[in-house]
């Protein structure tokens, strides 16, 4: 790795954590010996990049230090390629468009010698037989929980029942073959992953849930926690 590409990449794993970085953990990532990261660390401060710490103890950047945004490496493209032809592949198309979108605009605007990176990139993903299909307007859900508004769903069970809810949308999750709504569920009084696939209709109401979105978002990873601990003790 050359070494302005080093430093560059220095920042970057600093702007990725919220805690100190050792010298021993950039060491690893980079491939390199504590030492050159001492010295690649002395340089940047140099230079006044606003990094915090000293040896033994991390190294924090500063808020609100930035760089030319399009300042990107061959795999932070691809990255961003693969990523794209991944989202291409959800039953949702307006995340499709836009991941199209995000590709087009990184390749009008980076350096000519990345741009192969883009138009021949070394990683693909694997096309679907079939790509899921869905019903509901996947943008009126992910609204509402950028919102922090409850949804009425109509929703219908494996068996075949269907029932109507009240959710507190927490997010929506994505996989090859479907995709999830992620609530806390009034009737059952917990969280709930609703299969949208099974979503028979679902309604935005104008009435915000009570709890801070980031406060539900806490509580559903540590009800998943648990239910992961649970699972592993069966």
């Amino acid at each position: 790795m050359r070494r302005a590409d080093r430093l560059f990449q220095i920042i970057q794993i600093l702007r990725r954590s919220r805690h100190p970085v050792t010298a021993a953990a950039l060491a690893g990532e980079l491939e390199v010996s504590k030492r050159t990261v001492y010295r690649d660390m002395a340089d940047l401060i140099g230079q006044r990049v606003p990094i915090q710490g000293e040896a033994g103890l991390g190294y924090l950047l500063e808020p609100g230090f930035d760089m030319p945004p399009l300042m990107l490496t061959p795999e932070e493209i691809e990255a961003v390629v693969l990523g794209a032809q991944l989202v291409t592949r959800l039953a949702d198309p307006l995340l499709a468009s836009a991941a199209r979108d995000v590709v087009a605009k990184i390749a009008s605007v980076v350096p000519e010698h990345l741009r192969p990176f883009i138009v021949e990139p070394s990683v693909a993903a694997k096309p679907l037989d079939e790509p899921p299909s869905s019903n509901i307007e996947m943008r009126s859900l992910r609204s509402a929980i950028r919102q922090g508004l409850k949804l009425r769903l109509r929703y219908r069970a494996e068996a075949g029942d269907v029932t109507e809810r009240t959710v507190w949308p927490v997010l929506l999750g994505y996989a090859e073959t479907g995709s999830l709504l992620i609530a806390w569920c009034e009737l059952r009084g917990g969280f709930r992953h609703f299969r949208i696939d099974r979503i028979l209709g679902a309604e935005s109401l104008d009435e915000p849930y009570a709890a801070r979105r980031s406060d539900l978002r806490r509580r559903w990873e540590r009800w998943r926690e648990g239910e992961r601990r649970s699972a592993t003790v069966r």
